[in-house]
């Protein structure tokens, strides 16, 4: 197995998990066939988010077997966007591929999105028809809507997570967000820094275990008392250096 050093124009694939012990090892094989097809240097980050089931042990396994998994474990569960942000920090590759590890995206739709960004910064996924509960699919509407007048993201699905995202500019934001706040954070600050955008539509299939933590009250009240400090902030970002 070739071991990966040099991850220039290379893919970071970000795999948040938190108890997915059943759908966590089938979505690390269906992604890693797809990034050898794709001919570029490749990593699988996969975050264990502090989970209480077999997903830790099973992450660690993956990151044993193959040199190109790596493995970060949060020895408790921080959430979903504190996840994200040790994904991206430990990315190396020049794009940075954001996928749940919860087998609701086909990752064989990535090649379409590697060739949109030809064009674009950030590849932004949408779900035309979303394999969730009725009011988990209205509260996605009103929220994107929100971003849209708030914050300027006007993309049709701010929180679905099959993107890819040049690295270099999440290397030059600083995202605050711990919550389901971070992705409208990140695509704010990206579009005031004139990051190209390209929307994409991709399947959204039923989950095969596990259960959804994005539609819960907790996280929706979080994410709400959130909006209006993170507003502010976006108003006054400026890039890093």
């Amino acid at each position: 197995m070739v071991r990966l050093v040099d991850l220039t124009d290379g893919i970071s694939a970000v795999l948040p998990a938190y108890n997915e012990e059943a759908a966590l090892e089938e979505t690390v094989a269906a992604l890693r066939i797809v990034l050898l097809a794709v001919g570029r240097p490749f990593e699988i980050v996969i975050v264990d988010d502090g989970s209480a089931d077999r997903t830790g042990e099973i992450a660690g396994r993956l990151g044993r077997e193959d040199p190109a998994v790596r493995t970060i474990h949060h020895a408790r569960n921080l959430g979903y966007g504190e996840a994200l942000k040790s994904g991206f920090g430990a990315a190396r590759g020049e794009w940075v591929f954001l996928m749940d590890a919860d087998g609701q995206f086909d990752p064989a739709e990535l090649p379409a999105f590697l060739e949109a960004a030809a064009a674009a910064d950030f590849v932004v996924g949408y779900r035309p028809s979303r394999a969730d509960p009725a009011h988990r699919a209205l509260y996605a509407k009103i929220w994107a809507r929100l971003m849209s007048l708030l914050l300027g993201v006007a993309v049709r699905d701010v929180d679905c997570a099959f993107k890819l995202m040049r690295r270099s500019y999440l290397e030059r934001m600083h995202l605050e967000a711990g919550g389901a706040f971070l992705s409208a954070e990140m695509l704010a600050k990206a579009r005031r820094m004139g990051a190209r955008f390209a929307e994409l539509p991709v399947r959204h299939l039923p989950r095969r275990a596990g259960a959804s933590t994005g539609g819960s009250v907790r996280v929706l009240v979080r994410a709400f008392l959130e909006l209006g400090r993170l507003w502010w902030k976006v108003r006054r970002f400026r890039p890093m250096v």
